[in-house]
């Protein structure tokens, strides 16, 4: 096979990943020239394609090496992996965890459904878009789970009579009570992750690809933090800095004015809340400024 010049990624065309994927590529960096019309575009300031395909078709793409790298959900991942498990080794590692798209994949009844745990589900029929995942969880608990393989709204599956129960995502479960259904299990968690065929890249591209994880990393840790600015007497810098606890130690920059106050600068993982600037200023912090962080690199 050809080694590209060119990192190929696969995304979600449209559904609940797309916009969060676009975002990460342009966050470290990455500008992508969209039309509504393409399934395929260019950056014009990286060596980047970009390839929109439906979600279940990501897996095979990357696996296959027809893309470098593919942002697809764990849920996905997961049935693509269990349906390879009897045909052929798998070309593909997981390279991080994205911090968007969190759902969880799980099993629903009607309301009146009698639940008294896992082993009540015994036989039942399961309509799903996840019938490998259905089937690796009926092993797992011994339950016998009879899957029907839906390709979408399988809510309205157990009103016809055609299933018991469900297996679909829930992210705020707003869509199993409008279909008057409950959550009973949790078969798995997901989230976003990147994912990169094991097809070897190009030496110099290999060598942009480490700096876009590194971005990836940079861009997930400046979400996560926050810039903390304030002043505060330097006898209390002990007591604040356990309120804040920070990514590394604290910037202390003396004061013109005051011999006995300094500015501090810190940033932080912990969540910065109203409790928490309550009690700096109880700790006698003052003039305290909380600031997002666009970009970060450890």
């Amino acid at each position: 096979m050809q080694i590209r010049k060119r990192l190929r990624i696969a995304i979600q065309k449209k559904g609940r990943l797309n916009s969060d994927s676009l975002a990460l590529l342009k966050s470290i960096g990455i500008n992508m020239q969209l039309s509504k019309s393409s399934l395929y575009c260019h950056s014009a300031n990286t060596p980047v394609d970009c390839l929109f395909v439906r979600d279940d078709d990501i897996p095979v793409l990357v696996n296959s090496g027809v893309c470098d790298l593919g942002i697809v959900g764990e849920n996905v991942l997961k049935e693509f992996s269990l349906a390879q498990n009897n045909k052929e080794q798998t070309n593909i590692v997981t390279e991080r965890t994205l911090g968007f798209g969190k759902c969880r994949l799980s099993l629903a009844a009607p309301n009146d459904f009698e639940f008294k745990g896992i082993q009540s589900l015994n036989g039942m029929r399961v309509a799903t878009s996840y019938p490998n995942t259905i089937k690796d969880f009926s092993d797992q608990y011994n339950l016998s789970l009879r899957a029907l393989n839906i390709s979408g709204s399988v809510e309205i599956a157990p009103s016809l009579d055609m299933s018991d129960i469900i297996c679909d995502l829930v992210s705020t479960g707003r869509t199993l009570e409008e279909h008057n259904l409950k959550e009973l299990q949790v078969v798995l968690n997901s989230e976003a992750v990147l994912i990169k065929s094991t097809n070897v890249l190009d030496s110099e591209l290999q060598q942009f690809y480490q700096r876009l994880l590194d971005r990836i990393d940079g861009a997930n840790q400046a979400k996560e933090c926050k810039y903390v600015m304030f002043h505060a007497p330097k006898e209390a810098l002990k007591e604040i800095a356990q309120l804040l606890p920070g990514h590394e130690e604290p910037t202390v920059i003396p004061l013109s004015h005051s011999d006995d106050k300094v500015a501090v600068h810190i940033v932080t993982k912990e969540g910065v809340f109203w409790q928490t600037l309550e009690q700096l200023k109880k700790a006698r912090a003052s003039s305290i400024l909380v600031l997002p962080i666009e970009k970060m690199l450890a």
